[in-house]
């Protein structure tokens, strides 16, 4: 069984900066693709950000240039850089990580006021 851990939400003024980190534990010999997803206040969820195990990332058009994702995999845990943050990008964020099945973390709180 694979728990993952987020820690760095919170609130933060547009154009501010949160990073968001994911730590992943339990029953891992090895992690494939890493990633965010969020969700916004009645929308469904969607994908933020993607890390597989080589190091290659996709982002979602939105997000482009501004957030970065990154892993260390010796530490078995996941980051999203977030700059120029938004009001549209306020939402829950959730990590997941794909070892024999994809597991999710419980989801962080992400507020940018205007």
């Amino acid at each position: 069984q694979v728990r993952l851990v987020e820690s760095g939400g919170g609130l933060v003024q547009a154009g501010g900066s949160l990073r968001l980190s994911c730590a992943a534990s339990g029953s891992i010999f090895s992690i494939n693709a890493m990633g965010w997803y969020r969700q916004a206040p009645g929308k469904q969820r969607e994908l933020v950000a993607t890390i597989g195990s080589d190091g290659s990332t996709n982002y979602a058009d939105s997000v482009k240039g501004r957030f970065t994702i990154s892993r260390d995999n010796a530490k078995n845990t996941v980051y999203l850089q977030m700059n120029s943050l938004k009001p549209e990008d306020t939402g829950v964020y959730y990590c997941y990580a794909d070892v024999a099945f994809r597991s999710w973390g419980q989801g962080t709180q992400v507020t940018v006021s205007s």
